[in-house]
């Protein structure tokens, strides 16, 4: 969680830089990637990170150090950006890095937007996540810190390379692969797809089912969403023959499983605890 004094940096500095980063257009791309880099080195070094939330050093001081650290290369607005947050006050030391890591996926939205893939990349989120679902071995392998980053990398391109993933989507995931940030890869990629559903101003809701259903019913099922999450929903459909019937409904962290597998699999242990 983060404290107050976080919050309110956080919030302050998105309500005043966000329209700037929406109108870097193409160049969002450098920026986020920029990003990116800026919060793997304040993870690395807590020397540094504990330099630029100094709150007894001047403002000018630390935006001097940034500089130096980042040197005469990187894009006005990444520049701009991370100048703002060294000025702000934080709770935690660490909360700088949380609100670096958001404004480098906020850049890789906008560029999303940019190259009218935005829905693109939320589904594709989405089935990734739906797919690291049944694959326990793999979402373990991704989270696994003893394993050095670059094998986390070069795993998940070997997985996904089939895949035809948009740009948007590789690089998000890599930074999860290459940067969990103490956290599990599958909760991480949770939190990218509630972050695009905001984004959007639409709940993505993902429905696994054996087969197609016919578009009336689609239908129906999305003005059954929207009308109980209140906002616009979309439905990311992901046909998996081996559910065998039934649906299974995932929204945000929240899962209702009716597939047949899902009811044999109860009734198995069901008949197992009575034996």
């Amino acid at each position: 969680m983060r404290g107050e004094a976080s919050l309110s940096a956080d919030r302050q500095s998105r309500d005043s830089l966000a329209p700037k980063l929406r109108e870097s257009g193409l160049d969002t791309w450098r920026i986020g990637e920029e990003l990116f880099v800026m919060t793997q080195l304040l993870d690395g070094n807590k020397r540094v990170e504990e330099s630029l939330t100094d709150p007894s050093r001047p403002s000018a001081d630390k935006v001097a150090l940034l500089e130096d650290i980042l040197g005469d290369q990187v894009h006005p607005c990444t520049l701009e950006v991370l100048s703002d947050l060294v000025r702000r006050r934080w709770s935690r030391v660490a909360d700088i890095a949380n609100a670096v890591e958001d404004f480098a996926v906020d850049a890789m939205m906008y560029y999303a937007d940019a190259t009218d893939s935005t829905m693109t990349v939320s589904m594709e989120l989405a089935q990734i996540e739906s797919a690291l679902m049944e694959m326990p071995i793999l979402r373990s392998k991704l989270s696994d810190m003893s394993v050095p980053a670059q094998n986390r990398e070069d795993l998940l391109h070997k997985v996904f390379e089939g895949n035809d993933l948009g740009k948007v989507t590789m690089r998000l995931i890599e930074h999860l692969a290459c940067s969990p940030r103490h956290r599990r890869f599958l909760s991480a990629l949770r939190w990218l797809i509630a972050k695009f559903s905001r984004h959007m101003g639409e709940s993505m809701v993902i429905v696994t089912t054996a087969t197609t259903p016919s578009p009336e019913y689609m239908k129906r099922l999305t003005d059954h969403f929207t009308r109980q999450l209140g906002r616009p929903a979309h439905i990311n459909l992901v046909v998996d023959p081996s559910v065998l019937g039934g649906m299974r409904v995932q929204v945000g962290d929240e899962v209702t499983d009716r597939t047949v597998v899902a009811q044999l699999e109860r009734l198995k242990r069901s008949v197992s605890m009575g034996v």
